[in-house]
């Protein structure tokens, strides 16, 4: 198990990684700083080793570090999650959410380094994943162990995904499995997590091949992946081909099987869609597909026997009168299953569907303004009562209230300020 504080000193060590954090002399190991370390012996060795920046991101680092420890202190644990936020701006923030009230508190950055843009957490151990987006080198996801009475993180391990831009990740807890969706390299890749959630070997990677007549289209994009309910299959909207990949899963292996995977399988997409998210009904019979470039949402039926989406419907999120760039982002079904939950981040708004039980159809339920500008990404919490909207040109994480019966959404006005917020995940 991880240790009880996350904040390693030079030397320390963690389940299945070999050499303390700090010995691998990374810009990194400068976030495993505790408090019994800030002594002039270490702020000598520092500046011998690493130079005067070094000394004076150390310190810088080791008073918000106090500041994120008092600030979460101060906070009622009984109601508490911590739920982090994934940024374009390098860093992984935490912040308080208090799930009686809808409150929402910033304690600070728990964690810097490459582009984490998207951040999963583990949802029975505690630990946190992350995703470098950087499309100009080899993407990777980090994992960090979570320090459940401060929210600070602790690096613990990093693992290449084989393709760049690493976008999304997709954890699959029976098989221990975490799916990564290289935007830029457009690949799916499968990577092992040992028994105390660290990250272990790459076990495979997809290629994928395709294109459409959109200018973002010259070659495929794969924008995120996803476990089918029988366990037996992956889907991966691809942006870029025009297509949802379905693929065959040994959840014992930890491996995608491209030899199972046959082209009548995938779903092509009208040209210039740009598939981006797709999410699963509770019955595990039908599937909701969130394009991003023409804004809509597709319903379909789901055979586990044969891996087949079959279109069933598809509706614009966007009104009819609005003539700006169409962009389709997040998508979600409600814990009971009764609800449909999108992003339509070209008019800065959230739209509720209700589904239909035997069908699978979408209804219109509700448009309502997001809170702030582009949102980019949501989240709902573990009992389903709240959703945390990422608008990132606004640079704002805002709480929305859901209510249970209707579904609809009501805006508490309570939020946090965060740069360029882009991914939530919630951690009890």
């Amino acid at each position: 198990m991880p240790p009880a504080s996350p904040w390693a000193h030079s030397g320390d060590r963690h389940p299945g990684v070999t050499g303390g954090l700090c010995e691998r002399r990374r810009p990194a190991c400068l976030f495993s700083i505790g408090q019994r370390d800030m002594t002039p012996s270490f702020l000598k060795t520092m500046w011998s080793r690493y130079g005067a920046s070094a000394v004076v991101t150390a310190m810088a680092l080791w008073a918000a570090m106090q500041s994120l420890d008092n600030r979460a202190a101060a906070l009622s644990k009984d109601s508490a999650e911590f739920v982090y936020i994934g940024t374009q701006d390098r860093r992984i923030h935490v912040l308080r959410f208090d799930t009686s009230t809808g409150e929402l508190a910033e304690i600070g950055p728990a964690a810097e380094g490459p582009r984490s843009t998207w951040v999963t957490a583990h949802p029975r151990l505690p630990m946190l994943y992350a995703v470098d987006d950087d499309n100009s080198k080899q993407g990777s996801v980090t994992a960090y162990a979570v320090n459940r009475e401060t929210g600070a993180l602790a690096r613990i391990d990093e693992v290449e995904t084989g393709g760049s831009g690493t976008t999304n990740l997709y954890l699959d807890v029976p098989s221990a499995t975490l799916l990564a969706a290289n935007y830029g390299g457009g690949s799916v890749a499968s990577i092992a997590l040992n028994d105390e959630g660290g990250l272990g070997p790459r076990i495979s990677t997809i290629k994928e091949t395709g294109s459409g007549p959109n200018r973002r289209q010259a070659s495929a994009h794969a924008h995120s992946a996803v476990v089918d309910p029988s366990g037996r299959y992956v889907l991966v909207p691809d942006l870029g081909a025009d297509r949802v990949f379905v693929y065959g899963f040994d959840r014992a292996t930890h491996r995608l099987l491209p030899d199972d995977h046959k082209p009548a399988r995938s779903f092509v997409a009208p040209p210039g869609s740009g598939p981006r998210h797709i999410a699963f009904g509770s019955s595990g019979q039908f599937a909701y597909l969130l394009t991003e470039l023409s804004a809509q949402v597709m319903t379909f039926r789901w055979d586990a026997s044969e891996g087949r989406l079959t279109l069933v419907q598809t509706l614009p999120i966007t009104r009819a009168q609005f003539d700006g760039v169409k962009s389709g982002a997040g998508i979600a079904v409600s814990r009971d299953g009764r609800f449909l939950y999108v992003e339509d981040r070209g008019e800065d708004a959230l739209v509720v569907f209700r589904i239909d039980e035997a069908s699978g159809e979408l209804s219109p339920v509700q448009r309502i303004a997001s809170g702030g500008e582009k949102p980019w990404g949501f989240a709902l919490d573990p009992s389903g009562r709240w959703m945390l909207v990422a608008n990132q040109r606004s640079g704002r994480v805002n709480v929305f209230g859901i209510d249970p019966v209707s579904g609809r959404l009501s805006d508490t006005g309570h939020w946090a300020d965060v740069v360029t917020p882009v991914s939530v995940a919630f951690m009890k």
